[in-house]
């Protein structure tokens, strides 16, 4: 019979100890620790606003189409009167059409800028006004944190955090609002995205069949196992994944070094299937 809490505690540390194994200029264990923490709590409404918008563009083409093309999240500021959601709402009144336009006319973005229906920029520009919505239920980020605080704490309703969120915020599903928790420093929740669910289930950690929720659940599993936060255990495997050390652009390309997934799955297996 498999050693579940062995195998997880191993699949960990074969993932923390990879990327500074290949000899990639500037990747060292050192660099890795960089990004097994949170940054520090924002203390604005406008840095929480901002930070929302940030984690709804970080999914598929997302981020090349929206960020990517206006040079950053951040200049948005510019048309969202410095992330202000109740000037938001009082300047666009719902009018998610009228944020698209202005973003073509002022931020000029870079590509096409399809306007159908279905298309990235309309759904983002619904999420800017349901986040600024959904802000303005708050009087400061105090009493935002005192809400969230209040459902984290209690292990028996710590998933329903995410689960709110996703339902008030459009276009802001489970995983992405487990994204924007964890960037807030709520560290016991990860991202059930792509590069996580490939290497999780490649590696047997998670079923083939497992949903987001299930991801969810076993990234927390792997993290207990290691006895580290769910927000190092993310970021390590994340890493592997995405290639994206965003915070030191002179590693690689911009601080992009490509991802290492495929390998990294290739040389775990059967260290792990020996476990």
């Amino acid at each position: 019979m498999k050693d579940y809490a062995k195998i997880d505690k191993k699949a960990y540390q074969l993932a923390k100890d990879y990327l500074p194994s290949l000899g990639i200029p500037g990747v060292t264990a050192n660099l890795i620790e960089k990004y097994l923490n949170p940054e520090p709590r924002p203390i604005t409404k406008e840095e929480i606003y901002k930070r929302i918008l940030e984690s709804a563009q970080n999914t598929g083409m997302k981020s090349n189409v929206i960020g990517g093309a206006i040079g950053g999240v951040g200049k948005l500021s510019i048309v969202l009167e410095g992330f202000n959601p109740k000037a938001v709402i009082d300047k666009y009144a719902g009018d998610w059409e009228a944020i698209l336009n202005d973003i073509e006319e002022r931020l000029k973005p870079k590509g096409e800028m399809r306007k159908t229906s279905r298309a990235i920029w309309p759904h983002y520009c619904q999420t800017i006004i349901s986040a600024a919505n959904f802000l303005e239920q708050f009087s400061s980020a105090s009493d935002f944190f005192s809400w969230a605080d209040f459902l984290y704490k209690d292990d028996r309703t710590r998933a329903s955090l995410p689960l709110l969120l996703s339902h008030e915020i459009d276009g802001f599903g489970f995983a992405l609002s487990c994204d924007f928790l964890k960037e807030m420093g709520y560290d016991k929740f990860p991202k059930p995205d792509i590069q996580l669910r490939d290497i999780f289930t490649a590696l047997n950690l998670c079923s083939d069949k497992a949903d987001d929720y299930q991801l969810f659940k076993a990234v927390i599993r792997v993290a207990g196992n290691a006895g580290v936060s769910a927000y190092n255990a993310d970021k390590v495997f994340w890493l592997i994944g995405s290639g994206k050390f965003y915070n030191d652009p002179h590693i690689g390309k911009q601080g992009k070094v490509g991802s290492k997934k495929d390998e990294f799955i290739e040389y775990a297996k059967p260290l792990l299937d020996r476990s």
